[in-house]
């Protein structure tokens, strides 16, 4: 079966004009927003990037909301995929399974048939205790079968 999609459109990942609108006005340039977020990540207080800018601290405050957090132990991602691919793992879930387990099954499955492919043996099973420790760490789909006892 050939794959076909359409790629996403040029402004896809980009914040949607809805909720530009919802936030609210900052007495900073995008550009000057960005380098106080910049600044705030560097250490710097809002206080003395206020004083850099010119603007009350507040200003500067309202720029720092919007920052974005890492997360160290995020345990999902985001897919984005066009909609032939949707419906491709729509069709390829077992009953009610959820996306992750269904996404799961299907990298494992390519690997092994890739695997069989090259005339390679299938990547080994990792043994009960070895590598992952935390359950986050774990990709049900694609550990063995452990055995009832």
């Amino acid at each position: 079966m050939a794959f076909k999609g359409k790629p996403p459109g040029s402004g896809s990942g980009e914040m949607s004009r809805r909720t530009q609108a919802l936030r609210p006005s900052i007495a900073l340039s995008p550009a000057e927003a960005s380098r106080a977020r910049s600044l705030r990540r560097k250490g710097e207080e809002p206080a003395a990037i206020a004083a850099k800018f010119g603007v009350p601290v507040e200003e500067v405050e309202k720029a720092l909301v919007q920052m974005r957090s890492p997360r160290p132990e995020t345990t999902r991602g985001t897919l984005n995929v066009t909609l032939a691919a949707h419906r491709f793992v729509m069709g390829e879930r077992k009953g009610d399974e959820p996306l992750w387990q269904t996404i799961d099954r299907l990298v494992d499955e390519l690997i092994r048939l890739r695997a069989a492919a090259e005339g390679k043996p299938a990547p080994p099973a990792k043994r009960k205790g070895a590598g992952a420790r935390r359950p986050d760490e774990l990709l049900p789909g694609l550990l063995p079968e452990m055995p009832a006892g």
